[in-house]
């Protein structure tokens, strides 16, 4: 059980992020969670407080430095430590998604804003608490693009490539703390994002809500040894 461990998740109005919040709200976890847009995101929130969770909810991008300031302030504010963080905030980029030869500049350099900076900036901010109270679990979402160069996965996929490079890279370097940092690759699921992706797939995706297991055992005590690890959650490694 997570009762009231602290858990910040980005980009949680949809997809993957909102099945983590209502997964980590059965957990009896106290939530800080962001998105871009406003609606969708009050709407996972008052969802997660029908569970019986305490949640904060905060309309950020956390590609923007003072967004990530505000966001995690607000959160240490109203609970004084953050316990886990999800980086899972990310964005597709142009659908159908072009080769490299055709990627537009300026499309190109924001998916790597929102992918790969995203969580430098929000793991940056958050881990000098962690590294205080030397207790902390960080958890990015990665992709299969970001283990296997694809082509025509472009921006997003070379995105995920540095999610993973970040990921190990941060590991490294608290090694010989109590702060871990891993990675899930959720696989495909049935999400807005998949469908702009793979618009003519024809076979059949997770749901987000499959998904969600082995980022509760990386968030718990459970797996306090791991880090540095990459794990893909519909492998059943967990």
């Amino acid at each position: 059980m997570l009762n009231n461990k602290i858990v910040m998740i980005t980009g949680a109005s949809k997809g993957l992020g909102r099945a983590l919040t209502l997964a980590f709200a059965k957990q009896g976890a106290k939530l800080a969670i962001c998105a871009r847009t406003e609606a969708p995101l009050e709407k996972v929130r008052q969802e997660a407080k029908g569970l019986g969770a305490e949640v904060l909810a905060v309309c950020a991008d956390v590609s923007n430095p003072r967004d990530v300031e505000r966001f995690v302030a607000l959160a240490e504010a109203a609970y004084g430590k953050i316990d886990v963080l999800i980086n899972n905030a990310s964005i597709l980029g142009p659908s159908p998604m072009p080769l490299l030869l055709d990627y537009p500049e300026e499309d190109f350099a924001e998916v790597l804003r929102v992918n790969a900076v995203s969580p430098f900036l929000v793991t940056r901010r958050v881990i000098s608490g962690m590294l205080e109270r030397n207790q902390g679990s960080i958890i990015n979402v990665t992709s299969e693009a970001g283990n296997v160069g694809y082509a025509g996965w472009g921006a997003y996929g070379i995105s995920k490539f540095a999610v993973e490079g970040l990921t190990q890279t941060w590991a490294d370097e608290l090694s010989a703390t109590n702060v871990r940092v891993n990675m899930v690759d959720p696989g495909e699921m049935d999400t807005e994002m998949h469908r702009l992706a793979v618009p003519d797939c024809d076979y059949r995706l997770a749901d987000p809500e499959d998904v969600v297991g082995v980022f509760l055992y990386l968030a718990s005590d459970q797996a306090a040894e791991m880090n540095g690890q990459r794990l893909t959650a519909q492998s059943g490694e967990v």
